[in-house]
């Protein structure tokens, strides 16, 4: 997948690639969009569901993104005037997968470098059933609810489990929600990245020791997610949200009201055509492997379409497996490696993973897809990130766990010479090119023809 944009400058030694600029308008996806989009707007237009402004402006972004027409950034090397020029991108959340490796790679580097201290972290991943990931969608207020729900159910375990009380222990996670699934379906679900252990709090309040807390077995998991499903269908009971009629449980007709996107979000949610003459119908697949009965490897907790997964941690020294990790589960929506055209036409997209009945590939009419790329965009302002426990914003640990050292009542740091640094210097994350630079191996800093210093001469937004 390209970095970003427009740049890719190898370095002198030779094991990187030459200069060469991204040109999205070649690529497959860009190319579908572009050819197919204008017609989706019609169609709903059609039907008298007209897309959201922000869903409409996601792709008109995506068809402006590094490309040269739309502005750029003319950049020269101080020594030899070679001159190169940088693109302008989107920076949106929902399908481009530039500005997605982009975010990917700024995430997981902020978080291994400034959020998990240098303890053992372990992934918990946490999958809901249909009606709640239409909820979710519909409505983020009630799904970041929730997520306080699953977070206090964990924590409490893991505090719990290594024998102290929620006084005398604390624990944290970082949780990225993740909006898609392997199909390119709408599929709202946790990546909660926990501390594998507890912080022992001293006479003082302030942590002082950490604890290291056993995997999960999964028995605990069964009962863990048991709990999780309790507590949440009593919260969306008492919000009436949810109605049960004996062991049955169904969202209440308040909370189905139907906005312009909820067709569109109910059938990818549920693996079927939203738009065309096939619609309703399930999307169809390709089936070529053979079919797999083997059991999951890792324990599981299953449990009314709740589904709890712990089997990924890395240790405390694993720093380079945790940043992988990150990187992971902030990936792109989609993956332009996997897609293709079929003869006939249609959208192929292969699966990550196959299914255990053999399916490799999901194949769509091209408007059924433009309605998977806008079912995955998030609405405006709903945060995907989020900080529990010590890491949440307003902790009192956070200055003193974290490596960053900001939180409330964290002081400044100063530079070596003794100064100190301005409240600007203090929050400047690190930059897109020495994200690259770790990330990708690639330098856009440096002139690959003289190795000398690139600099920005002009900003060309006419």
């Amino acid at each position: 997948m390209s970095p970003t944009l427009a740049e890719a400058i190898g370095g002198r030694d030779g094991c990187a690639a030459p200069y060469q600029r991204h040109r999205p308008e070649r690529t497959l996806l860009y190319q579908i969009v572009e050819q197919h989009y204008p017609a989706f707007v019609a169609h709903m237009a059609e039907q008298e569901r007209p897309l959201p402004d922000y869903v409409q402006q996601e792709f008109e972004d995506y068809l402006r993104c590094g490309c040269l027409e739309h502005g750029f950034l003319r950049v020269r090397c101080d020594t030899c005037h070679a001159e190169h020029l940088l693109a302008f991108s989107c920076k949106r959340r929902g399908f481009c997968p530039s500005c997605g490796a982009r975010r990917m790679a700024e995430s997981a580097a902020l978080l291994v470098d400034e959020v998990f201290p240098e303890q053992p972290v372990r992934q918990w991943v946490l999958s809901f059933p249909y009606p709640l990931r239409f909820l979710f969608a519909s409505r983020p207020a009630i799904m970041g609810q929730v997520l306080g729900i699953v977070y206090r159910v964990i924590a409490g375990h893991l505090i719990k489990k290594a024998g102290f009380t929620r006084k005398t222990a604390r624990t944290g996670a970082v949780t990225l929600i993740q909006r898609f699934g392997s199909a390119l379906n709408l599929n709202l679900h946790f990546h909660m990245l926990f501390l594998d252990g507890v912080y022992v709090v001293g006479a003082n309040g302030k942590v002082e020791w950490f604890r290291w807390v056993r995997a999960p077995t999964t028995a605990e998991l069964t009962e863990l997610t048991h709990t999780i499903a309790e507590r949440v269908g009593h919260f969306l009971q008492r919000q009436g949200l949810l109605e049960r009629d004996g062991e049955q449980s169904f969202l209440a007709g308040e909370a189905m009201d139907e906005g312009t996107m909820d067709p569109l979000l109910a059938h990818s949610i549920t693996y079927r055509i939203a738009v065309g003459p096939q619609a309703g119908r399930k999307v169809f697949t390709l089936q070529t492997l053979p079919a797999s009965e083997e059991p999951f490897d890792d324990p599981v907790g299953q449990v009314a379409g709740f589904s709890l997964h712990a089997g990924v941690a890395a240790k405390a020294h694993q720093r380079q497996k945790l940043e992988r990790l990150c990187r992971y589960i902030s990936r792109p929506a989609v993956s332009e490696q996997r897609l293709s055209l079929a003869p006939n036409g249609n959208v192929r997209y292969q699966l990550k993973t196959p299914y255990r009945d053999g399916t490799t590939h999901v194949i769509f009419e091209p408007l059924d897809f433009i309605a998977r790329l806008a079912a995955l965009v998030p609405k405006p302002r709903v945060n995907l990130t989020r900080y529990n426990g010590v890491f949440a914003p307003n902790s009192r640990d956070r200055a003193a766990v974290t490596p960053g050292k900001r939180g409330k009542g964290a002081k400044p740091k100063a530079f070596e010479e003794g100064q100190e640094k301005t409240p600007m210097e203090r929050r400047a994350a690190m930059t897109w090119a020495q994200r690259l630079k770790r990330v990708f191996g690639i330098d856009i800093e440096t002139c690959s023809a003289c190795g000398g210093a690139l600099r920005i001469i002009a900003c060309i937004q006419d």
